[in-house]
């Protein structure tokens, strides 16, 4: 039983974060799945079978608060189904062994990955407006959807980081719309572990916790994503895959590291990661300030415009003028 509440309270958190950040709910649940023992296997089909209902909550939630894009949905979900369908049958065929480390590796890969791409370069809007091209969501689709199956979560972290890059989309319309189309591949992984493992292959009692979770977290998340900055987020959480994913591969039968190594790796990343929260949140500050600023200029331009219209209110010194006259 405390096992599942710590299930629970883990698919809660990670909802959080998936549903304002756009991703980490499989990195972050099967990174912990994996950290207690989990088959690799099974840890990503549980994960992806709760990942049906904290979707399709987290789906609505957005929707209801206007941050779905129905055609990229369509457009990068259905490829991306099929991409996660051959990467679950792909996981079950590898053995326990190989399928451990590798997936480890790509969680810290995506890690990594998220940690930098949010600290330093934070989210571009610069062609927001502008269409997305099918050319450009079907293979994005396919290669995010095959990762997220075999890494046990990253159809976020490839996803979401592509379409902010592009500038075409607002920021909270790309997470409601990966967030959404997710449910597609959550379905697709999952009967591609069911074919490859079984249903005997799923510990049902672990995905009922996560999801319990992550449904209760999901409208929550959908109004977070519209106040929460991405910027700082993103590096927090990046760090968190980082230093989950390195502890279990130096503690791996492969590497075996002294307990030496693993302190000091621990620091060296504690700090690495202290520090990128601190250049984010400064450079969040900087974005802010000088959205300030450009927000004042382009209200006093309306200002000035409105009161030099044939039809406004004179100018004061329009009054001043008409005042002399008289």
């Amino acid at each position: 039983m405390p096992t599942l509440v710590l299930l629970a309270l883990v698919g809660f958190a990670a909802q959080l974060v998936d549903g304002s950040l756009g991703m980490a709910y499989g990195v972050t649940s099967t990174t912990l799945l994996l950290a207690i023992g989990t088959n690799p296997a099974a840890a990503s089909a549980t994960v992806h079978l709760a990942e049906i209902g904290t979707t399709l909550a987290s789906g609505a939630s957005h929707w209801r608060f206007g941050n779905v894009d129905w055609k990229v949905v369509a457009r990068v979900g259905f490829p991306g189904a099929v991409g996660a369908f051959l990467g679950a049958t792909f996981l079950s065929w590898l053995s326990t062994e190989a399928a451990g480390p590798i997936m480890s590796v790509v969680l810290l890969a995506l890690g990594i990955y998220i940690l930098s791409r949010f600290t330093f370069r934070g989210v571009s809007t610069k062609h927001l407006g502008k269409p997305l091209r099918r050319r450009f969501l079907t293979p994005l689709g396919l290669v995010a959807g095959f990762v997220d199956a075999t890494g046990g979560g990253g159809w976020g972290p490839v996803g979401t980081p592509a379409l902010l890059s592009s500038g075409r989309m607002e920021p909270r319309k790309v997470v409601g719309s990966i967030d959404t189309s997710e449910f597609l591949v959550a379905v697709a992984a999952s009967l591609g572990f069911l074919v490859g493992l079984g249903a005997a292959g799923i510990d049902f009692a672990m995905a009922g916790a996560i999801l319990v979770g992550g449904v209760l977290a999901a409208p929550i998340a959908a109004y977070i994503v519209r106040i929460v900055p991405p910027r700082l987020l993103g590096s927090a959480v990046g760090g968190l895959i980082v230093f989950t994913n390195v502890r279990t591969l130096l503690r791996s039968d492969y590497i075996e590291a002294s307990s030496s190594v693993l302190v000091t790796a621990y620091i060296l990343i504690a700090i690495i990661w202290a520090a990128a929260i601190a250049y984010s949140v400064r450079a969040w500050r900087a974005e802010t300030r000088e959205q300030q600023l450009i927000d004042a200029v382009h209200a006093e331009h309306a200002e000035h415009a409105l009161g030099s219209a044939p039809n406004g209110d004179p100018e004061p010194e329009q009054d001043q003028l008409v005042g002399d006259r008289t």
